[in-house]
């Protein structure tokens, strides 16, 4: 058995390097580690404060600021928002039920447009993405679309003017058809010379491969649909259709109406609601339930976002 010192210069060179290189990983991975550590305290603590700060009694808030703990404890600000239980669940079930159903039918739509436009064999691709495409720089204003959704389509205090309008997003449709060209085109031509429609291609191959693609625009569609309040308050005046967002949005603007002078007349035979914790609730109960959508995608966001964004 050969000992170092028979070793040729180059050989021991490379010994030394692989007698290096764990420990060099180990720093490296330790300092990232570390680094990351940093980064998501960083922030996860705003979202802390915004916890902490819901609980707090309003007082505590004007004299000594926010804090991670809070430092006089109230459940005043959920109180004021949860006064009415029929119309929080209200809102929450109108909301998660357009998240859903927008959702869904959006990545059928764009999923079915992106494999289109992926396709090189369709000889007009190019100039319905130019089309698409040009959408993304003019428009027709906000009167024109109301004009449209109100007195054309007759959409006026229907959910259908929350959904149809948010189905297709130009940036979110050329993202899935750019992680589509990742897909080998001699799978397409394969399945087409073994005689398999262009459906069924669609569904049994171009799906399946397009799952991390179409994980992180089905999350960037939901919160979407999620956090959108100003389709309902064009669209919307039946209470009981109010999206969370929305009624959120209104139980703030009525808060504030009582610190007006106009309002202090009505406060006066009421108790005025906390604003600063009132806010931070109202950012609590409107974030949380769509933070636990984000672990179930998160393995397909990063490889999604990058492919759609690199591919040309």
């Amino acid at each position: 058995m050969q000992t170092n010192l028979q070793l040729t210069p180059a050989r021991r060179k490379a010994t030394h390097m692989k007698i290096r290189q764990p420990v060099s990983s180990i720093i490296f991975y330790s300092v990232g580690y570390v680094v990351l550590t940093f980064f998501s305290l960083a922030c996860l603590l705003p979202f802390l404060f915004i916890i902490s700060g819901s609980f707090t009694l309003e007082d505590a808030i004007i004299k000594y600021g926010f804090s991670l703990v809070p430092r006089e404890f109230s459940l005043r600000a959920y109180q004021y928002i949860f006064a009415s239980n029929e119309q929080v669940v209200s809102a929450y079930s109108v909301t998660i039920g357009i998240t859903v159903c927008g959702t869904v039918l959006a990545l059928l739509v764009m999923s079915m447009a992106a494999y289109v436009l992926y396709r090189k064999d369709f000889q007009y691709r190019n100039i319905f993405a130019f089309l698409i495409y040009f959408t993304t720089l003019f428009s027709g204003g906000l009167i024109p679309w109301y004009i449209m959704i109100v007195n054309v389509l007759g959409w006026k205090d229907t959910y259908f003017a929350l959904v149809i309008p948010s189905l297709c997003s130009a940036w979110n449709l050329f993202l899935l058809r750019n992680f589509m060209r990742s897909i080998p085109d001699s799978l397409v031509e394969s399945a087409l010379i073994d005689g398999a429609s262009d459906l069924r291609i669609y569904a049994q191959i171009i799906l399946p491969l397009a799952t991390p693609g179409l994980a992180t625009i089905g999350l960037f569609v939901a919160l979407g649909y999620w956090n959108d309040w100003f389709n309902a308050n064009l669209f919307l005046t039946n209470r009981d259709m109010f999206p969370l967002q929305y009624f959120l949005y209104k139980l703030l603007a009525n808060a504030q109406f009582l610190r007006t002078p106009t309002g202090a007349i009505v406060a006066a035979y009421l108790d005025a609601p906390p604003m600063e914790s009132l806010k931070m609730a109202m950012a609590c109960v409107a974030t949380g339930p769509i933070i636990f959508l984000y672990p179930f995608v998160q393995r397909f966001f990063v490889k999604g976002l990058i492919l759609g964004a690199i591919k040309g």
